[in-house]
């Protein structure tokens, strides 16, 4: 399978070079994702232009790397405008998986989630260090 994959602190980009993820081709694409996971990459863009076609195996693996990248509070998000691709996607109801129509606004996505999640985080902290909600006398109700 032919791809590039660019890094970036908060994400890492695989642009697939070739018209199908199939059989033929998906564990190529898996190992690819797992080696990603390894380094720590929690958001994964991968840039589905050129694929046309998409069988059974490629949305396995699109389902496997979603699943992933939810754990970690990141996200999946492949990038295409074909909207066969789209429909195949949308029929295969993976859990939160995200569709984009070009890299830019999928690096957008990366970035507004990782202040949704550090915000959610912040007010986490603050309902554990009693900020918020911290009994009362029975008074001051």
């Amino acid at each position: 399978m032919e791809f590039k994959v660019e890094k970036n602190e908060q994400y890492a980009l695989i642009e697939l070079k070739e018209t199908a993820l199939t059989q033929e081709n998906y564990a190529d694409l898996e190992k690819v994702v797992r080696q990603l996971f390894r380094e720590g990459y929690g958001n994964i863009i991968i840039g589905f232009d050129s694929i046309t076609e998409l069988d059974g195996h490629g949305i396995s693996i699109i389902r496997k790397a979603n699943k992933i990248c939810l754990n970690e509070l990141g996200l999946l998000i492949i990038v295409t405008k074909n909207q066969e691709i789209i429909d195949q996607l949308d029929a295969a109801k993976i859990e939160d998986l995200t569709v984009m129509p070009t890299v830019q606004e999928a690096i957008d996505a990366v970035y507004l989630n990782e202040l949704e999640n550090d915000f959610q985080s912040d007010e986490d902290d603050e309902y554990d260090h009693g900020e918020y909600g911290e009994g009362g006398a029975e008074e001051d109700y």
